[in-house]
């Protein structure tokens, strides 16, 4: 419990204005006096619960695809549709004879040729997922792998290798009935994406891979209950914890720093979405500081609030120690112990609850996101263009990342924005960049893959304050995959995408810059990173 005293007396008035209680009734009042796009996103409440009932019905289905032979699950999704099982994924992995996991979520073609290339796609099982039905990116990754799966098996058998998840009504919905898919699993449309990684958009991929989903759901329902209407918010982990957070970041420490056990690391990219689209609009937002390298005390500033996730009996010692200096430097520090890998699962109902809580103390509307069709607009414009000249516009921008960061401000954060494939060599330069940046400006860092943070942190980019400096990476590319049925390769939609981006930020007038490198080639990156003065 903090000593901090405004959180304090957030808690009691949380209490004597029965906030929780109204949470649990819906009471859209506690975050906006209208109520749309509140109460008919709240079905995430019940889901540990409901979603339990669903339980033999899921494990029947992973047992139906295993027995068919398939070696890989492919998910196709972005931001709410992919990022929560990722996690689970990651965490707690395939289980012995079911399919590997793989996740396509950029449309960088190096990085679809990637996937491709790992894959047999005859014996390979898609699952086609958006909430919407209509996202660009999940449509245009579904043609091209139907082509590749009518290749391999002809037309009429294709439809068994996919399965949709979406909400009821939805384009794809309507196709997977049209199109012979093996399954469509209709989620609660009451369900935001940020929202679902406990309904079927995490827990249908988990189940294919064998993970067990009952002990994931039944920690989250435990969780469930400690969050239940009756509790006081001083009691209650989700209330107390978004208590806490919305009031520090009222307070100016609006940078959610988390760090985690090694093991449980991913935990941060499902967590940066939830934090980054629910908070960062009407020129307010938590940033969600995550994967960033750990330093010494000195170099934070205060503007800073960390979590530690604590996972027991994992390699801890050398991070206990870190954070044991951070927090006797005086920064404020709070420690969610986990007993195994399966608490998962309540972490995931604890921080949506907390974010949900935030945002009522913030006075923003936790679950909309104003500012994403901003970007969409963009890229479409960028599109179009290029259908009518054959050619991308030409954007003249910066590419001085001293220049962009010589305009620092204090309680400022970098943004790295890399529009490429995932390069272990491209990471250890970002986290260099993030070292120095630390150390010399005491200013937070965040990094990210373009085009996947348009369904992350996009919306904290463009609606949230203007504290940010933002560096985009873009490079070359090696492959040209025609999209089928578009006038397009991927490598162009991928570079409209980041265009698209940039033309969004500079109209928003954010500060920005762009470094374009030569397909594979980092080391001018890297220069440019050890030559900052």
């Amino acid at each position: 419990m903090t000593d901090f005293p405004a959180v304090k007396e957030m808690l009691e008035d949380f209490r004597q204005k029965d906030t929780v209680a109204r949470i649990w009734r819906k009471d859209h009042t506690v975050w906006k006096p209208e109520p749309k796009e509140i109460t008919n996103r709240l079905g995430w409440l019940a889901l540990p619960e409901t979603m339990k009932e669903k339980v033999p019905e899921l494990t029947s289905f992973a047992e139906e695809v295993r027995n068919a032979g398939y070696r890989h699950v492919v998910l196709l999704g972005m931001g709410g549709a992919s990022l929560g099982a990722e996690v689970l994924h990651d965490t707690l992995g395939s289980a012995g004879g079911y399919p590997a996991f793989k996740l396509l979520d950029s449309t960088v073609p190096e990085w679809v040729a990637g996937v491709t290339e790992s894959i047999d796609p005859a014996r390979t099982i898609f699952i086609v997922s958006s909430k919407s039905g209509g996202t660009i990116e999940t449509s245009t990754f579904y043609k091209y792998f139907r082509g590749l799966v009518e290749q391999a098996v002809g037309k009429e058998r294709a439809g068994q290798n996919f399965i949709a998840i979406t909400d009821a009504g939805t384009s794809l919905a309507k196709l997977a009935e049209e199109a012979g898919f093996r399954h469509a699993f209709l989620n609660p449309e009451d369900v935001g994406g940020r929202y679902s990684v406990l309904s079927y958009f995490g827990l249908v991929p988990a189940a294919l891979i064998g993970v067990d989903i009952k002990y994931v759901l039944e920690r989250a329902d435990k969780m469930r209950r400690q969050c239940a209407a009756d509790v006081t918010p001083q009691e209650n982990p989700g209330a107390w914890l978004g208590v806490l957070v919305g009031t520090f970041a009222r307070q100016g420490r609006d940078k959610l720093t988390l760090i985690t056990s090694p093991s449980i690391g991913s935990f941060g990219l499902w967590l940066e979405q939830l934090i980054a689209e629910s908070t960062g609009k009407e020129g307010t937002g938590i940033i969600p500081v995550m994967g960033e390298p750990l330093a010494a005390p000195e170099h934070y500033g205060d503007d800073r609030l960390f979590v530690y996730l604590r996972l027991q009996n994992d390699k801890n010692d050398d991070i206990d120690r870190a954070v044991e200096r951070i927090k006797s430097a005086g920064q404020e520090v709070v420690t969610l112990e986990l007993k195994d890998k399966h608490d998962i699962g309540a972490e995931f109902f604890r921080w949506e609850f907390a974010t949900a809580v935030a945002g009522a103390v913030m006075g923003i509307n936790p679950f909309d996101q104003p500012n994403v069709q901003a970007a969409k607009d963009a890229i479409g414009r960028v599109l179009e263009e290029f259908q009518g000249s054959g050619r991308l516009p030409s954007l003249e921008i910066s590419d001085s990342l001293d220049g962009l960061l010589s305009d620092t401000r204090q309680s400022d954060y970098l943004a790295i924005m890399a529009y490429t494939r995932q390069m272990p060599e491209l990471e250890k330069v970002c986290a260099e960049l993030r070292c120095k940046v630390m150390e010399k400006y005491h200013i937070a860092t965040t990094a990210g893959y373009g085009p996947r943070l348009l369904h992350s942190t996009g919306q904290l980019h463009k609606g949230g304050p203007n504290t940010g400096l933002f560096l985009q990476v873009t490079m070359a590319h090696q492959h040209k995959i025609p999209v089928p049925g578009a006038p397009y390769t991927f490598d162009i939609l991928a570079d409209a995408q980041a265009l698209g981006d940039l033309q969004t930020l500079l109209s928003l007038k954010r500060r920005v810059v762009r470094v374009h490198l030569d397909s594979g080639d980092t080391a001018a990156f890297a220069r440019m990173v050890s030559d900052l003065r």
